[in-house]
């Protein structure tokens, strides 16, 4: 083991021939953005990136949902107001009736306020840098949903076993 840090190579080859795959599966909205800006930066960096949308990834693919991933706080310690670092929101507000609209709208906002594209924007950007989408085969069949009910620009419905045969070689991130 060595003292030294790992600094990463930012010569123009040192992404060649990388590739990351990013498992998705989570649908919540704060779940779902940690993938595709990974996925994102890496296209821009070159490195050949394929997102695996799995379980409750799948909302990120799926037509009905994709537009309207949701936020709530329930369970997440650390929801703070915006800017308002070190002041924790109670716990028992997030069970009531409408906070789960209430934080979604905030988040949103946020997020618009920094130009961050939502999910479907960010979709098309990541096939338009190169990208690839997957979807599971056993998340399909468990929410019977079909390629017809996807996003148009995943390849495939693939299974485990084919998702990890394109994985060989590749960094995996599971979100």
């Amino acid at each position: 083991m060595t003292d030294q840090p790992f600094v990463p190579s930012f010569d123009d080859d040192a992404s060649a021939g990388r590739k990351l795959v990013i498992i998705c599966s989570k649908g919540n909205l704060d779940m779902a953005l940690p993938g595709l800006i990974i996925a994102n930066s890496a296209l821009g960096e070159g490195i050949e990136t394929h997102l695996f949308f799995t379980f409750w990834g799948f909302d990120m693919i799926n037509k009905k949902t994709m537009g309207n991933l949701k936020f709530s706080y329930l369970g997440n310690t650390a929801m703070h107001l915006p800017g308002q670092f070190g002041f924790s929101m109670p716990q028992g507000l997030a069970a009531l009736p409408g906070m789960t609209a209430v934080t979604t709208k905030m988040m949103n906002k946020q997020l618009a306020d920094l130009d961050v594209p939502g999910v479907p924007e960010f979709l098309e950007i990541i096939l338009a840098s190169g990208g690839h989408l997957w979807a599971c085969k056993m998340s399909a069949d468990m929410a019977n949903l079909t390629e017809p009910d996807l996003y148009e620009g995943v390849e495939g419905i693939i299974s485990a076993t084919d998702m990890l045969e394109l994985a060989e070689g590749a960094q995996m991130l599971f979100i």
